[in-house]
């Protein structure tokens, strides 16, 4: 690869070559590709064959949102990286049934990757067995992501899903157990509950909590009880509680 397009410290890698280079030798490394608008040739072709082959996403875009990513010449086209590499759905749930804690958690549309970063140190440090991103309208988990994971992130499983609720529904097949972090009726308190593992743990975007059809796959519903009418727990922390009750359970 020309040390002019090398991947930068952000996990972006700008030019046609490279990013060809990079489908073709590690996919799983790839975590989207952005193509400028009015860009054509047989390169083009080629990247999103290489795309549609390996199940990533790559989108047309215009010039200025690649000129934020890259300031130098990316000829057209950049891919982020996830240098850790992605692994399929069945590969996260099927060695997580294995795991210290038999438990995964899916990010359903998380978009800070300062979220992202916390929640994926406290799956690896708790022995948890890893972790499933939606492949649209999720947080890179690119330099930022991976400085506040304190390495994790380059150790834990994770995987990127198409369908998040066909992701639940296989995880059931395999004898999983579906719990949800929301606070709605019918939900149950989490220091009251039975936890019982294999389990996965849905953990919804930051303002709009776990989407509807997603929902309609959880088994159960956790919500953590406050305080003096208090209710301003972030994503990570509520995660990182309702992990640490899934660790104690499991000690039993």
């Amino acid at each position: 690869m020309s040390d002019n397009y090398k991947e930068n410290t952000d996990g972006i890698l700008p030019g046609v070559k490279p990013v060809v280079e990079q489908l073709t030798s590690s996919p799983e490394q790839v975590d989207s590709v952005l193509i400028r608008k009015d860009k054509r040739g047989a390169d083009i072709s080629k990247i999103t064959d290489l795309c549609k082959k390996n199940k990533i996403r790559f989108m047309f875009v215009q010039d200025q949102s690649l000129n934020k990513l890259f300031e130098g010449n990316h000829q057209g086209v950049i891919a982020k990286i996830f240098k850790a590499g992605f692994k399929s759905e069945d590969e996260v749930l099927s060695e997580a049934l294995e795991a210290e804690l038999p438990l995964v958690v899916v990010l359903d549309q998380i978009q800070d990757p300062g979220n992202a970063g916390t929640l994926a140190r406290t799956i690896y440090g708790i022995g948890a067995g890893g972790m499933i991103v939606p492949k649209h309208n999720a947080s890179f988990l690119g330099a930022a992501a991976a400085k506040v994971s304190a390495g994790a992130l380059g150790k834990l499983a994770v995987a990127k899903a198409t369908n998040i609720s066909r992701t639940l529904e296989l995880a059931k097949e395999m004898g999983y157990f579906v719990y949800g972090a929301e606070y709605k009726e019918g939900a149950e308190n989490l220091y009251k509950t039975k936890l019982h593992t294999p389990a996965v743990l849905v953990l919804g975007n930051e303002e709009k909590g776990i989407r509807p059809n997603v929902a309609k796959r959880l088994d159960v519903s956790l919500f953590i009880p406050m305080a003096h009418g208090f209710d301003s727990l972030n994503v990570a922390q509520a995660g990182a509680i309702i992990l640490s009750q899934f660790y104690a359970a499991n000690c039993d």
